[in-house]
Protein backbone atom coordinates (compact mmCIF):
# COMPACT_ATOMS: atom_id res chain seq x y z
CA UNK A 1 0.00 0.00 0.00
CA UNK A 2 1.37 3.48 -0.93
CA UNK A 3 0.48 6.98 0.45
CA UNK A 4 -1.75 8.79 -2.26
CA UNK A 5 -0.31 11.98 -3.79
CA UNK A 6 -0.83 15.14 -1.71
CA UNK A 7 -3.53 17.26 -2.99
CA UNK A 8 -1.76 20.70 -2.57
CA UNK A 9 -0.75 23.95 -4.00
CA UNK A 10 2.63 22.78 -5.87
CA UNK A 11 3.41 26.77 -7.06
CA UNK A 12 3.99 27.82 -3.84
CA UNK A 13 6.72 26.69 -1.90
CA UNK A 14 4.96 25.23 1.16
CA UNK A 15 2.75 23.46 -1.31
CA UNK A 16 5.69 22.19 -3.12
CA UNK A 17 7.26 21.04 0.92
CA UNK A 18 4.22 19.23 1.80
CA UNK A 19 3.91 17.37 -1.72
CA UNK A 20 7.54 16.18 -1.58
CA UNK A 21 6.96 14.91 2.03
CA UNK A 22 5.00 11.69 1.39
CA UNK A 23 6.27 8.43 0.08
CA UNK A 24 4.40 7.99 -2.88
CA UNK A 25 6.92 11.28 -4.22
CA UNK A 26 9.64 8.96 -3.24
CA UNK A 27 8.23 6.04 -4.83
CA UNK A 28 6.96 7.39 -7.95
CA UNK A 29 10.32 9.94 -8.90
CA UNK A 30 12.15 6.67 -8.17
CA UNK A 31 10.18 4.60 -10.18
CA UNK A 32 10.93 6.93 -13.10
CA UNK A 33 14.77 7.10 -12.44
CA UNK A 34 14.74 3.28 -12.33
CA UNK A 35 13.22 2.77 -15.90
CA UNK A 36 14.83 5.16 -17.33
CA UNK A 37 18.17 3.42 -15.99
CA UNK A 38 16.62 -0.32 -17.37
CA UNK A 39 16.09 1.67 -20.74
CA UNK A 40 19.32 2.21 -20.71
CA UNK A 41 19.65 6.45 -20.39
CA UNK A 42 21.30 6.72 -17.12
CA UNK A 43 25.01 8.15 -17.53
CA UNK A 44 25.95 6.29 -14.01
CA UNK A 45 24.31 2.87 -13.89
CA UNK A 46 23.15 -0.40 -15.75
CA UNK A 47 20.66 -2.39 -14.16
CA UNK A 48 20.35 -6.30 -14.34
CA UNK A 49 17.65 -8.05 -14.07
CA UNK A 50 18.68 -11.40 -13.67
CA UNK A 51 20.23 -10.78 -10.58
CA UNK A 52 17.11 -10.24 -8.65
CA UNK A 53 16.72 -13.90 -8.32
CA UNK A 54 20.24 -15.15 -6.90
CA UNK A 55 20.20 -11.37 -4.77
CA UNK A 56 16.82 -12.70 -3.15
CA UNK A 57 18.11 -16.64 -2.55
CA UNK A 58 20.85 -14.63 -0.55
CA UNK A 59 18.70 -12.20 1.14
CA UNK A 60 16.62 -15.29 2.37
CA UNK A 61 19.57 -17.79 3.48
CA UNK A 62 20.81 -14.40 5.83
CA UNK A 63 17.39 -14.31 6.80
CA UNK A 64 17.00 -17.99 8.15
CA UNK A 65 20.66 -17.87 9.71
CA UNK A 66 19.61 -14.18 11.58
CA UNK A 67 16.45 -15.77 12.60
CA UNK A 68 16.00 -19.87 12.04
CA UNK A 69 11.87 -19.41 13.46
CA UNK A 70 11.40 -16.17 10.80
CA UNK A 71 10.60 -13.93 14.37
CA UNK A 72 11.92 -11.33 12.81
CA UNK A 73 11.67 -7.98 15.14
CA UNK A 74 11.37 -4.58 12.64
CA UNK A 75 14.43 -2.88 11.57
CA UNK A 76 14.47 -0.58 14.35
CA UNK A 77 17.22 1.65 16.35
CA UNK A 78 16.03 -1.30 18.70
CA UNK A 79 18.11 -3.35 16.84
CA UNK A 80 21.08 -1.40 18.13
CA UNK A 81 20.21 -1.11 21.79
CA UNK A 82 20.23 -5.13 22.07
CA UNK A 83 23.99 -5.65 20.60
CA UNK A 84 25.60 -8.27 22.43
CA UNK A 85 22.33 -10.04 23.25
CA UNK A 86 21.90 -7.88 26.07
CA UNK A 87 18.61 -6.82 26.47
CA UNK A 88 19.30 -3.03 27.80
CA UNK A 89 15.21 -1.53 27.15
CA UNK A 90 14.07 -4.09 30.10
CA UNK A 91 15.10 -1.78 33.26
CA UNK A 92 14.66 1.34 31.40
CA UNK A 93 11.23 0.39 30.09
CA UNK A 94 10.77 -0.46 34.24
CA UNK A 95 11.82 3.00 34.95
CA UNK A 96 10.58 5.22 32.35
CA UNK A 97 7.45 5.68 30.35
CA UNK A 98 6.38 5.55 27.21
CA UNK A 99 7.26 9.10 26.12
CA UNK A 100 10.79 8.95 27.68
CA UNK A 101 11.19 5.94 25.01
CA UNK A 102 10.06 8.35 22.41
CA UNK A 103 12.45 10.98 23.30
CA UNK A 104 15.68 8.10 23.97
CA UNK A 105 14.63 6.87 19.82
CA UNK A 106 14.37 10.16 18.32
CA UNK A 107 18.00 11.34 19.66
CA UNK A 108 19.37 8.15 18.79
CA UNK A 109 18.13 7.90 15.41
CA UNK A 110 19.58 11.53 14.78
CA UNK A 111 22.68 10.45 16.27
CA UNK A 112 23.42 7.61 13.81
CA UNK A 113 24.59 8.67 10.90
CA UNK A 114 27.76 6.79 9.23
CA UNK A 115 30.56 6.60 12.29
CA UNK A 116 33.77 6.26 9.98
CA UNK A 117 35.41 2.53 10.18
CA UNK A 118 38.20 3.85 12.62
CA UNK A 119 35.71 4.77 16.20
CA UNK A 120 34.48 2.91 18.78
CA UNK A 121 32.60 2.48 21.91
CA UNK A 122 33.48 0.97 24.48
CA UNK A 123 30.82 0.13 26.71
CA UNK A 124 31.19 0.65 30.01
CA UNK A 125 30.51 -2.32 32.49
CA UNK A 126 30.02 -5.38 29.75
CA UNK A 127 34.13 -5.11 28.01
CA UNK A 128 31.50 -4.91 24.63
CA UNK A 129 33.46 -2.19 22.02
CA UNK A 130 31.42 -1.91 18.81
CA UNK A 131 31.59 -0.04 16.17
CA UNK A 132 29.20 1.71 13.90
CA UNK A 133 25.57 2.03 14.20
CA UNK A 134 25.80 -0.77 17.32
CA UNK A 135 28.62 1.36 18.96
CA UNK A 136 26.36 4.76 18.03
CA UNK A 137 23.08 3.00 19.66
CA UNK A 138 25.26 2.19 22.60
CA UNK A 139 26.84 5.68 23.02
CA UNK A 140 23.41 7.69 22.79
CA UNK A 141 21.49 4.75 24.85
CA UNK A 142 24.17 5.64 27.65
CA UNK A 143 24.41 9.00 27.16
CA UNK A 144 20.71 9.25 27.23
CA UNK A 145 20.65 7.32 30.62
CA UNK A 146 23.41 9.33 32.61
CA UNK A 147 20.89 12.49 31.50
CA UNK A 148 22.87 14.04 28.93
CA UNK A 149 19.89 15.60 27.03
CA UNK A 150 17.84 16.42 30.01
CA UNK A 151 17.93 19.92 31.66
CA UNK A 152 16.59 18.50 34.98
CA UNK A 153 18.81 16.67 37.01
CA UNK A 154 16.13 15.00 38.97
CA UNK A 155 14.40 13.82 35.53
CA UNK A 156 17.78 12.61 33.90
CA UNK A 157 14.95 9.84 31.85
CA UNK A 158 14.05 12.58 29.06
CA UNK A 159 15.32 14.40 26.49
CA UNK A 160 14.26 18.53 26.21
CA UNK A 161 14.81 21.60 24.77
CA UNK A 162 16.65 23.43 27.19
CA UNK A 163 19.16 19.83 27.80
CA UNK A 164 19.89 19.85 23.88
CA UNK A 165 20.19 23.63 24.07
CA UNK A 166 23.31 23.45 26.40
CA UNK A 167 25.04 20.68 25.40
CA UNK A 168 28.64 21.45 24.52
CA UNK A 169 30.90 19.59 21.46
CA UNK A 170 32.98 18.76 24.53
CA UNK A 171 30.38 16.86 26.56
CA UNK A 172 28.82 15.24 23.26
CA UNK A 173 32.43 13.91 22.04
CA UNK A 174 33.03 12.41 25.36
CA UNK A 175 29.78 10.71 25.49
CA UNK A 176 30.74 9.11 22.33
CA UNK A 177 34.73 9.21 23.34
CA UNK A 178 35.83 10.62 20.37
CA UNK A 179 39.19 11.75 20.19
CA UNK A 180 42.11 12.20 18.08
CA UNK A 181 42.86 8.35 18.77
CA UNK A 182 38.88 7.55 17.94
CA UNK A 183 37.51 9.63 15.55
CA UNK A 184 34.23 9.72 14.87
CA UNK A 185 32.75 11.40 11.71
CA UNK A 186 30.57 13.90 11.56
CA UNK A 187 30.83 14.76 15.10
CA UNK A 188 30.14 18.52 14.56
CA UNK A 189 26.94 17.97 12.25
CA UNK A 190 25.49 15.34 14.73
CA UNK A 191 25.85 18.24 17.53
CA UNK A 192 24.10 20.89 14.59
CA UNK A 193 21.07 18.60 14.50
CA UNK A 194 20.88 18.26 17.52
CA UNK A 195 20.88 22.36 17.99
CA UNK A 196 18.68 22.51 15.63
CA UNK A 197 16.11 19.95 17.08
CA UNK A 198 16.18 21.87 20.35
CA UNK A 199 15.17 25.26 18.07
CA UNK A 200 12.44 23.12 16.29
CA UNK A 201 10.96 21.82 19.47
CA UNK A 202 10.95 25.00 21.71
CA UNK A 203 9.15 26.10 17.87
CA UNK A 204 6.10 23.83 18.54
CA UNK A 205 4.90 23.69 21.92
CA UNK A 206 1.70 22.18 20.49
CA UNK A 207 3.39 18.99 19.64
CA UNK A 208 6.29 18.44 22.03
CA UNK A 209 4.55 20.40 24.90
CA UNK A 210 5.81 23.71 26.71
CA UNK A 211 9.29 21.67 27.97
CA UNK A 212 10.23 20.69 24.11
CA UNK A 213 10.22 17.04 24.04
CA UNK A 214 10.14 14.88 21.30
CA UNK A 215 7.54 12.60 23.64
CA UNK A 216 5.54 14.94 22.31
CA UNK A 217 4.98 13.10 19.11
CA UNK A 218 2.97 10.38 20.82
CA UNK A 219 0.21 12.82 21.88
CA UNK A 220 0.48 15.03 18.57
CA UNK A 221 -0.23 11.78 16.74
CA UNK A 222 -2.49 9.46 18.86
CA UNK A 223 -5.28 11.95 19.33
CA UNK A 224 -7.84 11.27 22.09
CA UNK A 225 -9.88 7.73 21.31
CA UNK A 226 -7.64 6.73 18.83
CA UNK A 227 -5.19 3.92 19.62
CA UNK A 228 -4.58 3.02 15.67
CA UNK A 229 -2.93 5.42 13.50
CA UNK A 230 -0.64 4.50 10.06
CA UNK A 231 3.25 4.30 9.96
CA UNK A 232 2.64 7.85 7.45
CA UNK A 233 0.74 9.15 9.94
CA UNK A 234 3.58 9.31 12.19
CA UNK A 235 6.47 10.37 8.99
CA UNK A 236 3.96 12.94 8.08
CA UNK A 237 4.43 14.28 12.13
CA UNK A 238 7.93 14.14 12.36
CA UNK A 239 8.36 15.93 8.54
CA UNK A 240 5.82 18.85 9.10
CA UNK A 241 6.98 19.47 13.27
CA UNK A 242 10.96 18.30 12.86
CA UNK A 243 11.28 19.79 8.76
CA UNK A 244 13.60 23.21 10.31
CA UNK A 245 16.65 20.52 11.67
CA UNK A 246 17.80 19.10 8.23
CA UNK A 247 21.32 21.33 7.90
CA UNK A 248 21.72 19.66 4.39
CA UNK A 249 20.84 22.84 2.88
CA UNK A 250 18.03 21.96 0.67
CA UNK A 251 15.20 24.51 0.45
CA UNK A 252 12.30 25.29 -1.98
CA UNK A 253 12.11 29.09 -1.74
CA UNK A 254 11.74 29.68 2.66
CA UNK A 255 10.51 26.16 3.05
CA UNK A 256 12.92 23.44 4.05
CA UNK A 257 12.82 19.67 2.65
CA UNK A 258 15.69 18.06 4.23
CA UNK A 259 16.34 15.03 2.92
CA UNK A 260 15.76 16.10 -1.15
CA UNK A 261 17.94 16.50 -3.86
CA UNK A 262 18.31 17.39 -6.81
CA UNK A 263 18.02 15.33 -10.19
CA UNK A 264 18.02 16.59 -14.07
CA UNK A 265 16.20 13.35 -15.04
CA UNK A 266 13.10 13.82 -12.71
CA UNK A 267 9.68 15.92 -13.56
CA UNK A 268 6.81 17.03 -11.30
CA UNK A 269 4.82 19.61 -11.32
CA UNK A 270 5.10 23.01 -10.05
CA UNK A 271 8.07 23.62 -7.77
CA UNK A 272 8.32 19.82 -6.98
CA UNK A 273 10.05 19.39 -10.50
CA UNK A 274 13.46 18.18 -10.89
CA UNK A 275 13.66 17.23 -6.40
CA UNK A 276 13.87 13.72 -5.41
CA UNK A 277 13.14 12.99 -1.92
CA UNK A 278 14.20 10.26 0.31
CA UNK A 279 13.65 11.29 3.85
CA UNK A 280 15.62 8.78 4.73
CA UNK A 281 16.53 9.51 8.78
CA UNK A 282 12.69 10.32 8.93
CA UNK A 283 11.96 6.85 7.27
CA UNK A 284 14.22 5.47 9.94
CA UNK A 285 13.04 7.46 13.15
CA UNK A 286 9.61 6.30 11.89
CA UNK A 287 10.51 2.38 11.62
CA UNK A 288 12.39 2.75 15.32
CA UNK A 289 8.99 4.83 16.90
CA UNK A 290 6.86 1.56 15.80
CA UNK A 291 8.30 -0.71 19.18
CA UNK A 292 7.98 3.07 21.52
CA UNK A 293 4.30 3.20 19.57
CA UNK A 294 3.29 -0.11 20.54
CA UNK A 295 4.33 0.20 24.52
CA UNK A 296 1.94 2.76 24.93
CA UNK A 297 -0.90 0.71 23.68
CA UNK A 298 -0.76 2.01 19.87
CA UNK A 299 -1.44 -0.12 16.79
CA UNK A 300 0.42 0.85 13.78
CA UNK A 301 -0.76 -0.46 10.41
CA UNK A 302 0.30 0.11 6.79
CA UNK A 303 4.02 -0.37 7.06
CA UNK A 304 4.64 -0.74 4.15
CA UNK A 305 3.84 2.74 3.04
CA UNK A 306 6.92 3.35 4.29
CA UNK A 307 9.95 2.54 1.73
CA UNK A 308 13.34 0.76 1.99
CA UNK A 309 15.82 2.77 2.82
CA UNK A 310 18.21 4.56 0.44
CA UNK A 311 21.22 3.85 3.19
CA UNK A 312 24.55 2.75 1.99
CA UNK A 313 24.12 -0.59 3.42
CA UNK A 314 21.22 -1.46 1.25
CA UNK A 315 22.29 0.19 -2.16
CA UNK A 316 25.85 -1.35 -1.68
CA UNK A 317 24.07 -4.94 -1.73
CA UNK A 318 22.29 -4.09 -5.01
CA UNK A 319 26.28 -3.09 -6.06
CA UNK A 320 27.76 -6.07 -5.06
CA UNK A 321 25.18 -8.67 -5.72
CA UNK A 322 25.49 -6.80 -9.28
CA UNK A 323 21.60 -5.56 -9.70
CA UNK A 324 23.19 -2.17 -10.47
CA UNK A 325 26.74 -2.35 -12.10
CA UNK A 326 28.27 0.89 -12.60
CA UNK A 327 29.14 2.38 -16.45
CA UNK A 328 32.31 3.69 -14.94
CA UNK A 329 33.99 1.81 -11.97
CA UNK A 330 36.66 4.77 -11.31
CA UNK A 331 33.65 6.12 -9.39
CA UNK A 332 34.45 3.57 -6.42
CA UNK A 333 37.81 5.46 -5.86
CA UNK A 334 36.44 9.05 -5.61
CA UNK A 335 34.78 10.49 -2.72
CA UNK A 336 31.16 11.96 -3.32
CA UNK A 337 28.46 13.97 -1.58
CA UNK A 338 25.18 13.32 -1.12
CA UNK A 339 23.96 16.01 -3.42
CA UNK A 340 26.25 14.10 -6.10
CA UNK A 341 23.81 12.75 -9.49
CA UNK A 342 25.42 9.22 -9.29
CA UNK A 343 24.67 9.52 -5.83
CA UNK A 344 20.87 10.53 -6.05
CA UNK A 345 20.50 8.41 -8.91
CA UNK A 346 21.99 5.19 -6.41
CA UNK A 347 19.42 5.94 -3.55
CA UNK A 348 16.93 6.50 -6.26
CA UNK A 349 17.25 2.74 -7.35
CA UNK A 350 17.86 1.55 -4.34
CA UNK A 351 14.20 2.45 -3.15
CA UNK A 352 12.74 1.21 -6.11
CA UNK A 353 14.79 -2.24 -6.28
CA UNK A 354 13.78 -2.90 -2.58
CA UNK A 355 10.17 -3.11 -3.50
CA UNK A 356 11.06 -5.34 -6.06
CA UNK A 357 13.30 -7.45 -4.44
CA UNK A 358 10.51 -7.77 -1.56
CA UNK A 359 8.29 -10.08 -3.05
CA UNK A 360 10.90 -12.30 -4.10
CA UNK A 361 12.35 -13.30 -0.51
CA UNK A 362 9.08 -13.50 0.47
CA UNK A 363 8.55 -16.32 -1.64
CA UNK A 364 11.39 -18.10 -0.98
CA UNK A 365 10.80 -17.65 3.03
CA UNK A 366 7.14 -18.92 2.26
CA UNK A 367 5.66 -16.11 3.47
CA UNK A 368 3.36 -13.10 3.20
CA UNK A 369 3.17 -9.61 3.01
CA UNK A 370 1.47 -9.55 6.08
CA UNK A 371 3.57 -12.11 7.83
CA UNK A 372 6.76 -9.67 6.77
CA UNK A 373 6.59 -6.20 5.61
CA UNK A 374 9.31 -4.05 4.37
CA UNK A 375 10.14 -3.35 8.11
CA UNK A 376 11.22 -7.21 8.83
CA UNK A 377 12.51 -7.65 5.46
CA UNK A 378 14.85 -4.77 6.04
CA UNK A 379 16.05 -6.31 9.01
CA UNK A 380 16.17 -9.84 8.10
CA UNK A 381 17.50 -9.48 5.76
CA UNK A 382 18.99 -6.73 2.99
CA UNK A 383 20.69 -4.82 5.58
CA UNK A 384 22.63 -7.71 7.10
CA UNK A 385 23.09 -9.42 3.78
CA UNK A 386 24.58 -5.69 2.56
CA UNK A 387 26.46 -5.43 5.70
CA UNK A 388 28.02 -9.13 5.45
CA UNK A 389 29.31 -8.34 1.56
CA UNK A 390 30.91 -5.35 2.66
CA UNK A 391 32.57 -7.13 5.32
CA UNK A 392 33.83 -9.72 2.72
CA UNK A 393 34.81 -7.59 0.17
CA UNK A 394 36.19 -4.36 1.85
CA UNK A 395 36.57 -4.68 5.54
CA UNK A 396 33.08 -3.05 5.79
CA UNK A 397 33.52 -0.11 3.94
CA UNK A 398 30.50 0.87 1.54
CA UNK A 399 31.49 -0.10 -2.27
CA UNK A 400 31.33 3.86 -3.09
CA UNK A 401 32.65 6.48 -0.49
CA UNK A 402 30.27 9.04 0.47
CA UNK A 403 31.47 12.52 2.57
CA UNK A 404 29.27 12.28 5.60
CA UNK A 405 27.94 15.20 7.66
CA UNK A 406 26.35 12.80 10.75
CA UNK A 407 22.56 13.89 9.06
CA UNK A 408 22.29 11.95 5.90
CA UNK A 409 23.91 8.02 5.61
Amino acid sequence: MTRSAVEVDVDSPAGAAAALRSTHAIRERAGVLTQRARAGESQWFTVHDDALEPTAALVADVTRNNYPDLQIPFHSRWRHFEAGGLDRKADLLNAADARAMVDLTVVSVLLDAGAGPAWSFAEPGTGLRLGRSEGLGLASFHAFTAGLFSSDPGEPLRVDAAGLAGLSKARLAEAFQAEANNPLVGLDGRLTILRRLSAALSAAPEVFGADGRPGGLLDAVCKPGRDSLTAHDILTVILTSLAPIWPGGSMIGDQPIGDCWRHPAVGGPGLTAGWMPFHKLSQWLTYSLLEPFGWAGVTVTDLDELTGLPEYRNGGLLLDTEVLRLRDNAWTDRSLTAADELVVEWRALTVALLDELAPLVRDRLGVDAEEMPLARILEGGTWAAGRQLAAQRRGGLPPLSIVSDGTVF
